[in-house]
């Protein structure tokens, strides 16, 4: 936008609605196109008022904007040194946001890839072991137990790499499909219902899984499947092996669970947030607590078409369909293997959800404060500026 931006706006009396509106890029644009062309038309056509007529009008304002008024009152050195939130205000919003919610995505992960590798674990247990085998299930002491002896430390987070590469792109992704969806699905009054977020944290899920979901496959394969050391070799392996396809191994369920994961965590946290007084909104504890009961509703909803997702990634798998996954896990596991690895994936979801969402809202807070002081600062120079001018 430009910093003096003429805006034509003409209205025919006693019509209150704009009958039309021109925008023009710069003033000298709108002397030379259209000055003389509206002159006649608004100016002198018509019928006077005398006659018992109505004389249409025009009104030409000229807008200054916010980011012009920035740059011209912006603020100095020393002003900075005195506000350094204001500095946040100098980012691009989103681009403070990305990385806001990347670095709090990576460090969750991290802090929770022992619990994950175990769940992994636990999940696919069924599957990897010799039908002959006696014991189809792995207790979370068992699976502990078992990383440490055969890995070493070391082990707990293999695959946390791909995890956290994948959480970069999958967190911007979510972010800005989800603003996104938002504004898709708001009312004619620019209110957002229930089923609006529903709707927009599902297209969220499924838009941000998509992106990001190859990666997922190579951190499953690198957890569960002995003799890869990178994520290359597995890449080129099931490139060799398997095909392009592979890489996409379990889409459909996915996106299946993905959906209303992401729809009921968002729309209860964003609920319960609001439903309480102002006073308690921005509080951390209100975050960690909001956090922990939506993603609970959620994970206690979703989590048995995760362990049909993961079933459906592993290599040699005979689960074609959701369906067939469904019925073969039931009639090896019964009902309880659709819940195999819920507990340690609740203990993860904990401190994940609470880490990234807490850290989003503290964010939020801080680039509205950061906003409220450059604001403070570009009216204190423009109030300088006026008082030097009337000296």
């Amino acid at each position: 936008m430009q910093q003096n931006q003429p805006i034509l706006i003409y209205r025919a009396i006693p019509a209150v609605e704009a009958s039309s509106s021109t925008h023009f890029t710069s003033l000298a644009e709108f002397q030379h196109q259209y000055h003389e062309r509206f002159r006649k038309k608004w100016l002198n056509d018509g019928a006077s008022f005398i006659d018992g007529g109505t004389r249409p009008f025009a009104c030409l304002s000229i807008a200054q904007s916010k980011e012009g008024s920035e740059r011209e009152f912006g603020p100095t050195t020393a002003q900075l040194v005195k506000h350094p939130l204001a500095l946040l205000a100098l980012v691009p919003k989103d681009a403070a946001l990305f990385v806001a919610g990347a670095i709090a995505g990576a460090a969750a992960k991290t802090v929770t890839a022992p619990l994950d590798r175990i769940k992994l674990l636990m999940q696919t247990h069924g599957l990897r072991v010799s039908q002959e085998s006696g014991r189809k299930a792995i207790t979370f002491i068992e699976a502990l137990t078992l990383i440490g002896k055969e890995e070493g430390i070391k082990g707990y987070w293999k695959g946390n790499l791909p995890q956290v590469i994948r959480i970069i792109p999958y967190s911007a992704a979510q972010l800005f499909s989800y603003e996104a969806y938002k504004k898709l699905f708001e009312g004619k009054d620019g209110e957002l219902s229930v089923f609006g977020r529903l709707a927009a944290g599902a297209c969220a899920g499924m838009t941000s899984t998509f992106v990001t979901y190859p990666l997922d496959v190579l951190r499953l394969r690198l957890a569960v499947e002995p003799g890869y050391r990178t994520m290359s070799e597995v890449a080129l392996s099931m490139l060799r092996e398997e095909g392009f396809c592979s890489f996409y191994n379990g889409l459909g369920p996915s996106l299946i669970g993905i959906a209303p994961y992401i729809a009921v965590n968002f729309c209860v946290f964003d609920l319960l947030k609001n439903s309480l007084p102002e006073k308690y909104q921005k509080r951390p504890e209100t975050s960690l607590a909001t956090a922990l009961l939506s993603a609970t509703i959620a994970t206690l909803t979703c989590y048995p078409l995760d362990t049909i997702r993961r079933q459906m990634q592993m290599k040699g798998t005979p689960y074609n369909t959701v369906v067939d996954a469904f019925a073969g896990i039931v009639a090896r596991d019964g009902w309880v293997g659709l819940y195999r690895g819920f507990v340690p994936n609740a203990l993860k979801n904990l401190p994940n959800s609470s880490i990234r969402l807490t850290t989003f809202d503290t964010v939020k807070s801080l680039i509205a404060a950061g906003e409220k002081q450059l604001q403070t600062i570009v009216d204190e120079n423009q109030n300088k500026q006026k008082q030097g001018s009337n000296d």
